[in-house]
């Protein structure tokens, strides 16, 4: 039976050096060159003849900016627009790596924690350090819930700081687990079709079809909680809604 796993395996396509460190192109980098060239082609390409009657892309381009300029007004609001152009690329660079992961033969860049937990610690620091801009030493007060009897104080802002402190690893796992697990459950029986053959794989194949329509909804619902989580996490920031 073909290894499930070998799907997640890191290829060098280049080799480099750079001080000692192992900097080598690999199939994870080209998967998200080719995200961002197709997400340059979509918002830049799409919407370069701004047509009264959009064509397709154009369509696609639009409707993409609006769902996440919607995202970002409903839970950050105006004071939110700013960081709308950082959210947007999250979103959209998520979703098409997801998507990608999805055509045959291709690789699931966020399959990978080293990738979703670089992505979520610069969102967990970023905030970080807005809250602290916007609010100085006063944001320290997020930690610290309010109406809390003096005496269940000390226990409640250690909860509340290992909260904080678990951000980026709960949003990156997420991201990681639900992909990893869907193309290992995908490859799992797309070998049990072969195995089986013409006579007895019919069943699997069914499973396989209906799952991967299941798996790309998934890839979508991860992308938008993955950059909804982002807004929650960056209106806290800003409002300190606690």
């Amino acid at each position: 039976m073909p290894d499930p796993m070998h799907q997640f395996e890191i290829q060098r396509l280049i080799r480099l050096d750079i001080f000692g460190l192992d900097a080598s192109f690999t199939n994870s980098s080209l998967f998200m060159v080719i995200a961002m060239a197709l997400i340059t082609f979509l918002t830049i390409g799409g919407m370069r003849g701004r047509a009264l009657v959009p064509t397709r892309i154009q369509s696609v381009a639009e409707l993409s900016y609006e769902f996440v300029a919607n995202m970002v007004r409903d839970n950050v609001g105006s004071a939110g627009q700013k960081y709308f152009p950082f959210i947007f690329t999250l979103f959209m660079f998520v979703l098409f790596c997801n998507m990608l992961g999805m055509i045959p033969y291709s690789f699931t860049v966020t399959s990978h924690i080293a990738v979703t937990f670089a992505l979520a610690a610069f969102v967990f620091l970023g905030v970080t350090l807005i809250g602290f801009i916007k609010h100085g030493i006063g944001f320290l007060k997020f930690f610290v819930p309010s109406g809390v009897p003096a005496v269940m104080l000390p226990l409640l802002v250690v909860i509340e700081v290992i909260s904080y402190l678990t951000r980026p690893l709960s949003l990156s796992v997420r991201l990681f687990a639900n992909m990893m697990a869907g193309h290992t459950m995908l490859k799992v029986f797309a070998s049990f079709v072969v195995g089986l053959g013409v006579l007895g794989g019919w069943a699997p194949l069914a499973f396989m079809v209906a799952f991967t329509g299941l798996e790309i909804l998934v890839a979508f619902l991860q992308a938008y909680v993955f950059a909804i989580l982002t807004c929650i996490y960056l209106n806290d920031a800003l409002h300190m809604h606690h």
